[in-house]
């Protein structure tokens, strides 16, 4: 073997950050048992110490979230940043670690929900967005040659992108991957596996983080917005195939819509096959598969989870990775007769599903994306996020065993599971206990989040963690020394 080929087999076995899937069976078992048991909080009075952290330590923070809820609804403008008791103000991020507005430095676990591989603020990705800055301003309105450079180094590592159209936002992508597989198949049901996330439009906020649950969150959302998208429990492989059937004598099905490593980031898992055979069962009943790859695109590997899972998507959403968190975050790519439904122009003479967006693939985001990316793949980013996973979770499992916990700890490479109230495995299979055990598992939830966060830790939500090519040894384990100390209050 020449030293060419060598070192490009070395690439190949190293470009996925998960080392090996996990054992679904044992993990779902031990979720199922969490969720079926009392809930283990943090004592009261180690709480009410870690509580007042915030009232002592986080004074800026609370007077300016205190202040923009009189002008922002509910005090922030992102969901991440609902944390409990209140929202931080974050004033520098840097590789593995945020600051806040009094100085307080933490151990940054949520990179902007994921798209920082490289960690926050890479300095190589800021300093040529600033040479852009300079030179085109962040917009032009016009075409930038980092447009074609970004669009074909995505092609390049996912080959099933033989085209590739920006959006403004990982929403804005799922919305154009629905509308362009309608108007491709002429068909129009949409399915997707209740409790996934795939944006907040009309026809996608149904069965919304609780599989079974419907139009539950859809205030404000017409039932005709929605009457289309239709759910199936995480791994039901038979309920799918129900569907389809259905389906197939009512006018066929579109698309089915997977997040890849399972609803919510891979916080209800999925079996390892699971891919490959909602792929066949697309085949039979001739509907598209889209992979929404918002957080698993680069983050698992530079090939995405299609890559990892060798499965090849019809159409693949990305949100957040694919400008290294820089803003205009989302994408859409895919088989080219169905991307050229989507193509630019006015008057195109042919039937073409309208998308737009003025500062869709802006020179900033372009460039940004581009940097990123490249930068990814020269330092291998993703494999050593994913090691930071691996120490993490196996570092975590060990408090949990050692403490006699009943918490569930897992990942998918860099992307970290801790599930201590087991609120996000509660579905509609039984509703009572939904209804009964919904506010208070949550509750625990936040608390947990807030003893890490006073613990020097940030996470999301308190229970999912993202890691970074920034997490070196040392930051993984004094990490795991602040858990254990929030581990043992409980």
């Amino acid at each position: 073997m020449t030293e060419q080929m060598q070192s490009t087999a070395s690439v190949t076995e190293q470009q996925y950050a998960i080392s090996q899937w996990h054992d679904t069976k044992t993990i779902l078992e031990r979720l199922t048992a969490l969720v079926n048991q009392p809930m283990r909080q943090i004592k009261r009075e180690h709480m009410a110490k870690f509580l007042n952290y915030f009232d002592a330590q986080c004074q800026k923070s609370k007077a300016l979230t205190d202040e923009a809820k009189e002008f922002i609804p509910g005090g922030v403008q992102h969901n991440l940043a609902f944390n409990y008791p209140f929202p931080l103000a974050i004033e520098r991020a840097d590789g593995a670690f945020l600051w806040d507005a009094d100085g307080n430095k933490y151990i940054d676990f949520l990179q902007a929900g994921g798209p920082t591989v490289l960690g926050s603020n890479y300095s190589v990705t800021r300093d040529k967005v600033i040479e852009i800055l300079n030179t085109s301003g962040p917009v032009t309105g016009l075409f930038h040659e980092y447009e074609l450079k970004l669009a074909k180094l995505v092609n390049r590592l996912v080959p099933s992108v033989e085209m590739l159209r920006m959006f403004g936002s990982g929403t804005e992508a799922v919305m154009g991957a629905v509308r362009a597989a309608r108007a491709f198949t002429g068909k129009k049901k949409v399915i997707k596996v209740g409790g996934a996330y795939h944006g907040w439009s009309d026809q996608m906020v149904y069965g919304l983080h609780v599989p079974g649950t419907g139009r539950y969150e859809a205030a404000g959302i017409p039932g005709v917005a929605s009457r289309h998208t239709q759910e199936f429990f995480p791994n039901d492989l038979g309920a799918l195939r129900r569907l389809l059937l259905t389906n197939q004598v009512r006018g066929g099905t579109a698309a089915v819509i997977v997040e890849p490593v399972g609803p919510e980031s891979g916080t209800r898992p999925i079996y390892r096959d699971f891919n490959q055979q909602v792929r066949k069962l697309c085949d039979e009943f001739g509907a598209l598969l889209i992979f929404d790859e918002v957080v698993t695109g680069f983050r698992i590997g530079l090939g995405g989870a299609q890559g990892y899972f060798a499965v090849k998507p019809d159409l693949t959403v990305f949100g957040k990775c694919i400008t290294g968190g820089y803003p205009m975050a989302g994408a859409l790519g895919g088989r080219k007769d169905v991307m050229m439904c989507l193509s630019a122009g006015l008057g195109s003479g042919r039937k073409r599903a309208y998308v737009g967006g003025t500062l869709t693939a802006n020179p900033m985001s372009c460039v940004a994306g581009y940097v990123a990316l490249s930068e990814m793949e020269r330092l291998n980013a993703p494999v050593l996020a994913g090691k930071a996973g691996d120490r993490l979770t196996k570092g975590l499992q060990e408090i949990i065993d050692r403490r006699g916990l009943p918490y569930v700890a897992y990942n998918q490479g860099s992307i970290v599971h801790l599930e201590t109230s087991a609120v996000m495995l509660l579905t509609m299979r039984n509703p009572l206990k939904l209804l009964r055990e919904n506010h208070p598992r949550k509750h625990m939830m936040e608390e947990m989040g807030a003893a890490y966060t006073a613990s020097g830790i940030i996470t999301l939500a308190g229970s999912r963690m993202y890691t970074s090519m920034a997490d070196t040894d040392d930051v993984i384990d004094n990490a795991l020394d602040r858990f254990d100390q929030v581990l043992a209050c409980v």
